[in-house]
């Protein structure tokens, strides 16, 4: 089960509706976070990416990231939105 700061990365992402093709960058996850949390957010984000929920993207400008399509309808179960 995702922790409270995973599930607010997936919902900030959901709803920008970076899914699949459509990605941002790396460095803009942790930003609306307290500046104290910030460490935390960028360990669950790493977290995320291994368990598969978010898909990184190399390009020539850094790193990019976006939600893992197939896996929409597990991240709308654990933020309760189905």
């Amino acid at each position: 089960m995702p922790t409270e700061i995973e599930k607010k990365i997936l919902l900030k992402m959901f709803y920008s509706r970076f899914i699949g093709e459509r990605h941002t960058s790396e460095d803009n996850i942790p930003k609306g976070f307290p500046k104290h949390e910030r460490g935390n957010v960028k360990k669950a984000l790493k977290n995320l990416k291994r368990q598969g929920y978010i898909v990184p993207k190399t390009t020539s400008y850094g790193m990019e990231v976006s939600l893992a399509a197939s896996r929409i309808s597990k991240i709308r179960k654990i933020l309760g939105i189905e």
